[in-house]
This record gives structure tokens, sequence and C-alpha cells, in this order.
């Protein structure tokens, strides 16, 4: 009976040791899981910040100011802006 109880015992010993183990893993996972959940809320916050300057940037009255400030640029004068529409073209031509 004894030779049973040392058998049970060593067993009882792992068991233990592996339930400690599957526990810190779990611990650990859960911390690296929440450390990964903040960077992605920061990372969305990020994003958020960069769409709302890349509108600012990209504002057309923004570009149209520094064009004509920076670069000296001006509108063509109305005589010589000319719309092309496209022609209609004929059922079955390529």
């Amino acid at each position: 009976m004894s030779r049973l109880n040392i058998v049970l015992a060593l067993v009882l010993i792992g068991c233990s040791l592996a339930l400690i183990q599957a526990q810190h893993r779990s611990r650990t996972y859960f911390v690296g899981l929440e450390r990964l959940k903040k960077e992605a809320r920061l990372l969305d916050e990020q994003w958020g910040q960069l769409q709302l300057e890349q509108s600012t940037w990209a504002n057309p009255a923004r570009v149209d100011t520094l064009a004509r400030t920076r670069l000296g640029l001006m509108s063509p004068p109305q005589e010589r802006i000319h719309v092309e529409t496209p022609a209609e073209t004929p059922v079955g031509a390529p």
C-alpha cells in the first residue's frame, strides 16, 4: 500500500505543479492582452488625429491660398478656360 500512496502523492504533486504553471501562463497572457488592448486604443486615437490632420492639410481653400501666396499661382482668365464634353458615340462603335 505504501508504494501506491507514494505514486499517488507524486501524481498529486505533478498535477499541482501543472496547475500552477497553467495559472501563471494564464495571468501572463492576460497581462499581455491588456497591454495590447491599450496599445490598440492609443493607435486608434493616433489614427483619428492623423485623419483630422490630413483633412486639414488637404482642405481645398488652404491649398488654394498656399498656391497663391507661396507659389504665385493665379486662376486663368475666363476666356482661356475651355470645357470639353465627351462626344456621343454611336451604338456599337468601339
